[in-house]
Protein backbone atom coordinates (compact mmCIF):
# COMPACT_ATOMS: atom_id res chain seq x y z
CA UNK A 1 0.00 0.00 0.00
CA UNK A 2 1.20 3.49 -0.78
CA UNK A 3 2.40 5.40 2.26
CA UNK A 4 0.26 8.42 3.05
CA UNK A 5 1.97 10.90 5.32
CA UNK A 6 0.02 13.76 6.85
CA UNK A 7 1.78 17.07 7.53
CA UNK A 8 3.40 18.01 10.80
CA UNK A 9 0.86 19.67 13.05
CA UNK A 10 -2.13 17.84 11.58
CA UNK A 11 -4.71 17.54 14.36
CA UNK A 12 -5.57 13.97 15.30
CA UNK A 13 -8.58 13.81 17.59
CA UNK A 14 -11.79 12.13 18.60
CA UNK A 15 -15.23 13.60 19.20
CA UNK A 16 -18.09 13.07 21.65
CA UNK A 17 -21.24 14.92 22.71
CA UNK A 18 -22.42 15.81 26.19
CA UNK A 19 -25.83 14.14 26.19
CA UNK A 20 -24.41 11.00 24.61
CA UNK A 21 -21.72 10.29 27.20
CA UNK A 22 -22.03 12.41 30.35
CA UNK A 23 -24.93 10.91 32.27
CA UNK A 24 -25.40 12.60 35.68
CA UNK A 25 -28.80 13.88 34.57
CA UNK A 26 -29.64 14.95 38.11
CA UNK A 27 -26.86 17.53 37.94
CA UNK A 28 -28.43 19.57 35.17
CA UNK A 29 -31.79 20.82 34.04
CA UNK A 30 -33.92 18.81 31.60
CA UNK A 31 -33.33 19.11 27.87
CA UNK A 32 -35.47 18.24 24.87
CA UNK A 33 -33.81 14.82 24.61
CA UNK A 34 -34.80 13.93 28.17
CA UNK A 35 -38.41 14.62 27.24
CA UNK A 36 -38.10 12.81 23.91
CA UNK A 37 -36.58 9.73 25.53
CA UNK A 38 -39.55 9.50 27.87
CA UNK A 39 -42.07 9.67 25.03
CA UNK A 40 -43.13 6.09 24.28
CA UNK A 41 -41.89 4.74 20.97
CA UNK A 42 -39.42 7.51 20.24
CA UNK A 43 -36.15 5.87 21.35
CA UNK A 44 -35.11 2.27 20.86
CA UNK A 45 -35.77 0.20 23.94
CA UNK A 46 -36.94 3.23 25.90
CA UNK A 47 -33.27 4.11 26.49
CA UNK A 48 -32.35 7.44 28.07
CA UNK A 49 -29.23 9.52 28.55
CA UNK A 50 -29.55 9.50 32.35
CA UNK A 51 -26.34 7.50 32.79
CA UNK A 52 -25.03 7.13 29.23
CA UNK A 53 -21.29 6.34 29.43
CA UNK A 54 -21.04 7.85 32.92
CA UNK A 55 -18.38 10.28 31.71
CA UNK A 56 -19.15 12.83 34.41
CA UNK A 57 -17.92 10.32 36.96
CA UNK A 58 -15.14 8.73 34.89
CA UNK A 59 -13.81 11.75 33.01
CA UNK A 60 -10.32 11.69 34.50
CA UNK A 61 -9.97 8.07 33.48
CA UNK A 62 -11.26 8.94 30.01
CA UNK A 63 -8.75 11.77 29.56
CA UNK A 64 -5.94 9.49 30.68
CA UNK A 65 -7.12 6.95 28.12
CA UNK A 66 -6.97 9.61 25.38
CA UNK A 67 -3.43 10.43 26.38
CA UNK A 68 -2.45 6.76 26.29
CA UNK A 69 -3.83 6.61 22.75
CA UNK A 70 -1.64 9.56 21.78
CA UNK A 71 -4.50 11.82 20.73
CA UNK A 72 -3.65 15.45 20.11
CA UNK A 73 -7.14 16.90 20.41
CA UNK A 74 -10.53 16.19 21.94
CA UNK A 75 -13.73 17.69 20.57
CA UNK A 76 -16.44 17.68 23.22
CA UNK A 77 -19.70 19.54 23.64
CA UNK A 78 -20.84 21.58 26.59
CA UNK A 79 -24.28 20.83 28.01
CA UNK A 80 -26.34 24.01 27.91
CA UNK A 81 -28.73 22.71 30.62
CA UNK A 82 -25.76 21.81 32.84
CA UNK A 83 -24.36 25.32 32.52
CA UNK A 84 -27.77 26.80 33.39
CA UNK A 85 -27.76 24.60 36.51
CA UNK A 86 -24.39 25.97 37.59
CA UNK A 87 -22.33 23.03 36.36
CA UNK A 88 -19.79 24.86 34.23
CA UNK A 89 -17.06 23.94 36.71
CA UNK A 90 -16.94 20.45 35.22
CA UNK A 91 -15.84 21.83 31.85
CA UNK A 92 -13.35 24.13 33.54
CA UNK A 93 -11.70 21.12 35.19
CA UNK A 94 -11.94 19.03 32.02
CA UNK A 95 -10.08 21.67 29.99
CA UNK A 96 -7.33 21.85 32.60
CA UNK A 97 -6.97 18.07 32.65
CA UNK A 98 -6.77 17.85 28.86
CA UNK A 99 -4.10 20.53 28.74
CA UNK A 100 -2.10 18.79 31.45
CA UNK A 101 -1.76 15.83 29.05
CA UNK A 102 -1.00 18.02 26.04
CA UNK A 103 -4.42 17.40 24.46
CA UNK A 104 -6.02 20.40 22.75
CA UNK A 105 -9.58 21.05 23.97
CA UNK A 106 -12.00 21.82 21.14
CA UNK A 107 -15.35 23.05 22.45
CA UNK A 108 -18.69 22.59 20.74
CA UNK A 109 -21.31 24.82 22.27
CA UNK A 110 -24.40 23.02 20.99
CA UNK A 111 -24.90 19.36 20.17
CA UNK A 112 -28.71 19.13 20.22
CA UNK A 113 -29.47 19.34 23.97
CA UNK A 114 -31.71 22.41 23.99
CA UNK A 115 -32.95 23.25 27.50
CA UNK A 116 -36.55 22.07 27.74
CA UNK A 117 -37.65 25.42 29.15
CA UNK A 118 -36.71 27.08 25.85
CA UNK A 119 -38.61 24.50 23.81
CA UNK A 120 -41.68 24.83 26.02
CA UNK A 121 -41.81 28.57 25.51
CA UNK A 122 -43.31 31.27 27.72
CA UNK A 123 -46.89 30.13 27.10
CA UNK A 124 -46.22 26.49 27.96
CA UNK A 125 -46.83 23.63 25.57
CA UNK A 126 -44.35 23.31 22.71
CA UNK A 127 -44.40 26.69 21.01
CA UNK A 128 -40.79 27.70 21.58
CA UNK A 129 -37.49 26.18 20.55
CA UNK A 130 -35.46 26.91 17.44
CA UNK A 131 -38.42 28.14 15.37
CA UNK A 132 -38.43 31.18 17.69
CA UNK A 133 -35.96 34.03 17.30
CA UNK A 134 -35.53 34.41 21.06
CA UNK A 135 -33.76 31.05 21.21
CA UNK A 136 -30.93 32.40 19.09
CA UNK A 137 -30.40 35.27 21.53
CA UNK A 138 -30.56 32.89 24.50
CA UNK A 139 -27.87 30.82 22.82
CA UNK A 140 -25.62 33.85 22.40
CA UNK A 141 -25.96 34.64 26.11
CA UNK A 142 -25.08 31.04 26.96
CA UNK A 143 -22.07 31.19 24.60
CA UNK A 144 -20.85 34.32 26.34
CA UNK A 145 -21.09 32.59 29.72
CA UNK A 146 -19.07 29.59 28.55
CA UNK A 147 -16.48 31.76 26.83
CA UNK A 148 -16.10 33.85 29.95
CA UNK A 149 -15.00 30.74 31.82
CA UNK A 150 -13.02 28.80 29.19
CA UNK A 151 -11.75 31.20 26.53
CA UNK A 152 -8.43 31.82 28.27
CA UNK A 153 -7.47 28.19 27.54
CA UNK A 154 -9.62 27.16 24.55
CA UNK A 155 -8.72 28.47 21.12
CA UNK A 156 -10.91 26.26 18.89
CA UNK A 157 -14.68 26.71 19.14
CA UNK A 158 -17.57 25.16 17.24
CA UNK A 159 -20.85 27.01 17.68
CA UNK A 160 -23.29 24.35 16.41
CA UNK A 161 -23.03 20.71 15.49
CA UNK A 162 -25.13 19.58 12.52
CA UNK A 163 -27.82 22.27 12.57
CA UNK A 164 -29.53 20.38 9.72
CA UNK A 165 -30.42 17.60 12.16
CA UNK A 166 -31.65 20.07 14.78
CA UNK A 167 -33.89 21.85 12.28
CA UNK A 168 -35.20 19.15 9.99
CA UNK A 169 -35.11 15.95 12.05
CA UNK A 170 -36.32 17.83 15.11
CA UNK A 171 -39.04 20.00 13.59
CA UNK A 172 -40.02 18.45 10.21
CA UNK A 173 -39.83 14.66 10.42
CA UNK A 174 -39.94 14.45 14.21
CA UNK A 175 -37.49 11.55 14.47
CA UNK A 176 -35.25 13.64 16.72
CA UNK A 177 -36.12 15.78 19.70
CA UNK A 178 -38.31 17.69 20.16
CA UNK A 179 -40.29 15.50 17.76
CA UNK A 180 -42.33 18.20 16.03
CA UNK A 181 -43.60 17.80 12.46
CA UNK A 182 -44.05 21.23 10.92
CA UNK A 183 -42.23 21.86 7.62
CA UNK A 184 -42.62 25.63 8.04
CA UNK A 185 -41.23 25.52 11.58
CA UNK A 186 -38.23 23.51 10.38
CA UNK A 187 -37.29 26.30 7.96
CA UNK A 188 -37.71 28.89 10.70
CA UNK A 189 -35.51 26.71 12.91
CA UNK A 190 -32.82 26.50 10.24
CA UNK A 191 -32.65 30.28 10.00
CA UNK A 192 -32.57 30.82 13.74
CA UNK A 193 -29.81 28.24 14.09
CA UNK A 194 -27.84 30.18 11.48
CA UNK A 195 -28.57 33.37 13.39
CA UNK A 196 -27.49 31.72 16.63
CA UNK A 197 -24.15 30.88 15.05
CA UNK A 198 -23.63 34.49 14.01
CA UNK A 199 -24.66 35.94 17.36
CA UNK A 200 -22.49 33.48 19.29
CA UNK A 201 -19.48 34.04 17.05
CA UNK A 202 -19.76 37.75 17.81
CA UNK A 203 -19.33 37.20 21.57
CA UNK A 204 -16.51 34.67 21.36
CA UNK A 205 -12.98 36.08 21.65
CA UNK A 206 -11.56 37.57 18.46
CA UNK A 207 -8.33 35.69 19.21
CA UNK A 208 -10.12 32.32 19.01
CA UNK A 209 -10.82 30.28 15.90
CA UNK A 210 -14.58 29.95 15.61
CA UNK A 211 -16.35 27.66 13.18
CA UNK A 212 -19.43 25.53 12.70
CA UNK A 213 -19.74 21.79 12.10
CA UNK A 214 -22.14 21.01 9.28
CA UNK A 215 -23.20 17.59 8.04
CA UNK A 216 -23.17 18.44 4.33
CA UNK A 217 -24.53 15.87 1.96
CA UNK A 218 -22.71 14.58 -1.10
CA UNK A 219 -25.90 14.47 -3.16
CA UNK A 220 -25.91 12.40 -6.34
CA UNK A 221 -28.62 11.96 -8.94
CA UNK A 222 -29.73 8.40 -9.64
CA UNK A 223 -29.64 9.07 -13.39
CA UNK A 224 -28.79 11.91 -15.75
CA UNK A 225 -32.48 12.59 -16.44
CA UNK A 226 -33.46 16.23 -16.02
CA UNK A 227 -35.99 15.34 -13.31
CA UNK A 228 -33.37 13.49 -11.28
CA UNK A 229 -30.89 16.33 -11.66
CA UNK A 230 -33.55 18.71 -10.38
CA UNK A 231 -34.16 16.37 -7.45
CA UNK A 232 -30.45 16.62 -6.65
CA UNK A 233 -30.64 20.42 -6.82
CA UNK A 234 -33.59 20.50 -4.41
CA UNK A 235 -31.90 18.28 -1.86
CA UNK A 236 -28.60 20.12 -2.18
CA UNK A 237 -30.44 23.34 -1.33
CA UNK A 238 -32.03 21.82 1.78
CA UNK A 239 -29.07 19.75 2.94
CA UNK A 240 -26.25 22.16 2.19
CA UNK A 241 -27.00 25.59 0.80
CA UNK A 242 -29.60 26.53 3.42
CA UNK A 243 -26.54 26.86 5.67
CA UNK A 244 -23.63 27.59 3.35
CA UNK A 245 -25.63 30.26 1.51
CA UNK A 246 -25.78 32.71 4.42
CA UNK A 247 -22.60 31.44 6.10
CA UNK A 248 -20.31 31.68 3.09
CA UNK A 249 -22.11 34.06 0.74
CA UNK A 250 -24.38 36.21 2.87
CA UNK A 251 -27.71 35.15 1.33
CA UNK A 252 -30.14 32.29 1.12
CA UNK A 253 -30.24 30.70 -2.33
CA UNK A 254 -33.06 31.89 -4.56
CA UNK A 255 -34.01 28.38 -5.64
CA UNK A 256 -34.48 27.33 -2.00
CA UNK A 257 -36.83 30.27 -1.42
CA UNK A 258 -38.77 29.35 -4.55
CA UNK A 259 -38.96 25.64 -3.69
CA UNK A 260 -40.41 26.41 -0.25
CA UNK A 261 -42.61 29.39 -1.15
CA UNK A 262 -45.78 27.37 -0.57
CA UNK A 263 -44.66 26.74 3.02
CA UNK A 264 -43.32 30.14 4.09
CA UNK A 265 -42.56 33.60 2.79
CA UNK A 266 -39.29 33.65 4.78
CA UNK A 267 -40.36 36.89 6.49
CA UNK A 268 -38.65 35.59 9.64
CA UNK A 269 -35.36 36.61 7.98
CA UNK A 270 -35.06 40.20 9.16
CA UNK A 271 -32.92 42.95 7.64
CA UNK A 272 -29.34 42.52 8.78
CA UNK A 273 -29.70 38.85 9.72
CA UNK A 274 -27.63 37.47 6.89
CA UNK A 275 -24.88 40.00 7.59
CA UNK A 276 -24.75 38.73 11.18
CA UNK A 277 -24.53 35.16 9.95
CA UNK A 278 -21.96 35.95 7.26
CA UNK A 279 -19.06 36.51 9.65
CA UNK A 280 -15.56 35.34 8.75
CA UNK A 281 -15.13 31.71 9.78
CA UNK A 282 -12.00 30.43 11.46
CA UNK A 283 -12.71 27.03 9.94
CA UNK A 284 -15.54 24.99 8.46
CA UNK A 285 -16.24 21.64 10.10
CA UNK A 286 -17.33 18.78 7.86
CA UNK A 287 -19.16 15.79 9.36
CA UNK A 288 -19.42 12.95 6.87
CA UNK A 289 -20.73 9.39 6.95
CA UNK A 290 -22.38 8.49 3.63
CA UNK A 291 -23.58 10.10 0.37
CA UNK A 292 -27.19 10.53 -0.75
CA UNK A 293 -28.56 9.19 -4.03
CA UNK A 294 -31.82 10.78 -5.17
CA UNK A 295 -34.36 10.72 -7.96
CA UNK A 296 -37.67 12.34 -8.79
CA UNK A 297 -40.54 10.19 -7.57
CA UNK A 298 -44.10 10.77 -6.34
CA UNK A 299 -43.43 8.27 -3.55
CA UNK A 300 -41.12 10.59 -1.63
CA UNK A 301 -38.29 9.70 0.79
CA UNK A 302 -37.33 6.13 1.35
CA UNK A 303 -33.79 5.19 2.38
CA UNK A 304 -32.57 8.67 3.31
CA UNK A 305 -30.66 7.30 6.32
CA UNK A 306 -32.43 9.47 8.88
CA UNK A 307 -34.88 7.15 10.56
CA UNK A 308 -38.35 6.05 9.62
CA UNK A 309 -40.60 8.85 10.78
CA UNK A 310 -43.95 9.31 9.14
CA UNK A 311 -43.06 12.77 7.85
CA UNK A 312 -40.38 13.97 5.46
CA UNK A 313 -37.38 15.95 6.74
CA UNK A 314 -37.19 17.61 3.30
CA UNK A 315 -39.73 20.48 3.19
CA UNK A 316 -40.63 21.41 -0.36
CA UNK A 317 -38.98 18.27 -1.72
CA UNK A 318 -41.43 15.56 -0.69
CA UNK A 319 -41.47 14.20 -4.25
CA UNK A 320 -37.77 13.33 -4.12
CA UNK A 321 -36.93 9.69 -3.44
CA UNK A 322 -33.75 8.45 -1.76
CA UNK A 323 -32.04 5.24 -2.85
CA UNK A 324 -29.69 2.83 -1.12
CA UNK A 325 -26.53 2.55 -3.22
CA UNK A 326 -25.22 -0.98 -3.81
CA UNK A 327 -22.29 -2.25 -1.77
CA UNK A 328 -21.30 -2.64 1.86
CA UNK A 329 -23.22 -1.01 4.68
CA UNK A 330 -22.38 -0.12 8.26
CA UNK A 331 -24.64 -1.17 11.14
CA UNK A 332 -26.57 2.07 10.56
CA UNK A 333 -27.42 0.78 7.07
CA UNK A 334 -25.35 3.64 5.68
CA UNK A 335 -23.41 3.01 2.51
CA UNK A 336 -19.62 3.11 2.61
CA UNK A 337 -18.31 5.56 0.03
CA UNK A 338 -15.27 7.69 0.93
CA UNK A 339 -15.45 9.49 -2.43
CA UNK A 340 -18.29 11.53 -0.94
CA UNK A 341 -15.94 12.94 1.68
CA UNK A 342 -13.36 13.77 -0.99
CA UNK A 343 -16.02 15.49 -3.10
CA UNK A 344 -17.25 17.63 -0.20
CA UNK A 345 -13.76 18.74 0.81
CA UNK A 346 -13.00 19.74 -2.77
CA UNK A 347 -16.36 21.49 -3.10
CA UNK A 348 -15.68 23.73 -0.11
CA UNK A 349 -12.12 24.31 -1.28
CA UNK A 350 -13.55 25.72 -4.52
CA UNK A 351 -16.46 27.52 -2.89
CA UNK A 352 -14.50 29.23 -0.12
CA UNK A 353 -10.84 29.40 -1.20
CA UNK A 354 -8.46 29.57 1.73
CA UNK A 355 -11.03 28.65 4.38
CA UNK A 356 -9.45 26.03 6.68
CA UNK A 357 -11.35 22.76 6.86
CA UNK A 358 -11.63 20.24 9.67
CA UNK A 359 -13.21 16.81 9.42
CA UNK A 360 -15.13 17.21 12.65
CA UNK A 361 -16.87 13.81 12.54
CA UNK A 362 -16.29 10.61 10.58
CA UNK A 363 -16.69 7.03 11.69
CA UNK A 364 -18.83 3.92 11.54
CA UNK A 365 -21.11 1.83 13.72
CA UNK A 366 -20.34 -1.87 13.94
CA UNK A 367 -20.99 -4.63 16.44
CA UNK A 368 -19.75 -4.90 20.02
CA UNK A 369 -16.66 -7.01 19.25
CA UNK A 370 -13.29 -5.74 20.43
CA UNK A 371 -11.65 -6.80 17.19
CA UNK A 372 -13.21 -4.54 14.55
CA UNK A 373 -11.40 -4.85 11.22
CA UNK A 374 -14.38 -3.44 9.32
CA UNK A 375 -14.14 -0.17 11.25
CA UNK A 376 -10.40 0.01 10.59
CA UNK A 377 -11.02 -0.52 6.89
CA UNK A 378 -13.69 2.19 6.92
CA UNK A 379 -11.42 4.68 8.67
CA UNK A 380 -8.45 3.89 6.48
CA UNK A 381 -10.47 4.42 3.30
CA UNK A 382 -11.89 7.74 4.49
CA UNK A 383 -8.55 9.02 5.71
CA UNK A 384 -7.11 8.09 2.32
CA UNK A 385 -9.82 10.30 0.80
CA UNK A 386 -8.83 13.14 3.14
CA UNK A 387 -5.18 12.72 2.19
CA UNK A 388 -6.06 12.72 -1.50
CA UNK A 389 -8.10 15.92 -1.08
CA UNK A 390 -5.19 17.57 0.70
CA UNK A 391 -2.92 16.58 -2.15
CA UNK A 392 -5.38 18.25 -4.51
CA UNK A 393 -5.30 21.49 -2.55
CA UNK A 394 -7.93 21.11 0.19
CA UNK A 395 -6.74 22.97 3.34
CA UNK A 396 -7.70 20.23 5.80
CA UNK A 397 -6.05 20.81 9.16
CA UNK A 398 -7.37 17.94 11.26
CA UNK A 399 -9.55 14.87 11.65
CA UNK A 400 -11.86 14.01 14.56
CA UNK A 401 -12.96 10.40 14.65
CA UNK A 402 -16.52 9.69 15.77
CA UNK A 403 -16.42 8.46 18.37
CA UNK A 404 -14.03 8.00 21.24
CA UNK A 405 -16.34 5.55 22.99
CA UNK A 406 -19.66 3.79 22.58
CA UNK A 407 -22.50 6.02 23.68
CA UNK A 408 -26.18 6.91 23.51
CA UNK A 409 -26.93 7.08 19.80
CA UNK A 410 -30.01 9.32 19.88
CA UNK A 411 -33.19 7.58 18.67
CA UNK A 412 -31.23 4.31 18.35
CA UNK A 413 -30.51 4.34 22.08
CA UNK A 414 -27.63 2.02 22.97
CA UNK A 415 -28.20 -0.32 20.03
CA UNK A 416 -25.50 1.21 17.79
CA UNK A 417 -21.81 1.39 18.65
CA UNK A 418 -19.55 3.96 17.03
CA UNK A 419 -16.74 3.89 19.61
CA UNK A 420 -13.15 2.89 19.06
CA UNK A 421 -13.41 2.15 22.79
CA UNK A 422 -15.95 -0.45 23.87
CA UNK A 423 -18.18 0.48 26.81
CA UNK A 424 -19.80 -2.20 28.93
CA UNK A 425 -22.95 -0.36 30.00
CA UNK A 426 -23.48 -2.65 32.99
CA UNK A 427 -20.08 -1.96 34.55
CA UNK A 428 -18.99 1.14 32.55
CA UNK A 429 -15.67 -0.60 31.89
CA UNK A 430 -13.78 0.85 28.92
CA UNK A 431 -11.79 -1.41 26.60
CA UNK A 432 -9.97 -0.05 23.55
CA UNK A 433 -10.85 -1.92 20.38
CA UNK A 434 -8.41 -2.89 17.64
CA UNK A 435 -9.42 0.31 15.86
CA UNK A 436 -8.28 2.37 18.87
CA UNK A 437 -4.81 0.86 18.70
CA UNK A 438 -4.74 1.36 14.92
CA UNK A 439 -5.75 5.00 15.27
CA UNK A 440 -3.28 5.55 18.10
CA UNK A 441 -0.42 4.33 15.89
CA UNK A 442 -1.59 6.64 13.10
CA UNK A 443 -1.87 9.64 15.43
CA UNK A 444 1.67 9.08 16.66
CA UNK A 445 3.29 8.48 13.25
CA UNK A 446 1.10 10.58 10.94
CA UNK A 447 1.59 7.92 8.29
CA UNK A 448 -0.62 5.09 7.12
Amino acid sequence: MTDRTFPEGFLWGTATAAFQIEGAAAGRGPCIWDTFCRTPGKVHGGDTGDVAADHLRLWRQDVRMMAELGLGAYRFSVSWPRVLAGGIGFYDALVDELLSYGIQPCVTLYHWDLPQELETGPAGGSGGGWPERETAYAFAAYAETVAGRLADRVSLWTTLNEPWCSAFLGYASGVHAPGRTSPADSLRAAHHLNLAHGLAAAVLPSSARVGIALNPSAVRALTGRAADLDARRRIDALANRVFTGPLLHGAYPEDLLADTAALTDWSFVRPGDTALIHRPLGFLGVNYYAPAVVSASPDGPRADGHGSGGRSPWPGAESVAFHQPPGELTDMNWSIDPTGLYDLLMRFTREAPGLPLLVTENGAAYGPDLHDPLRIRYLEAHLAAVHRAMGDGAPVEGYFLWSLMDNFEWSYGYSKRFGIVHVDYETQARTPRSSAHWYAALARSGTM
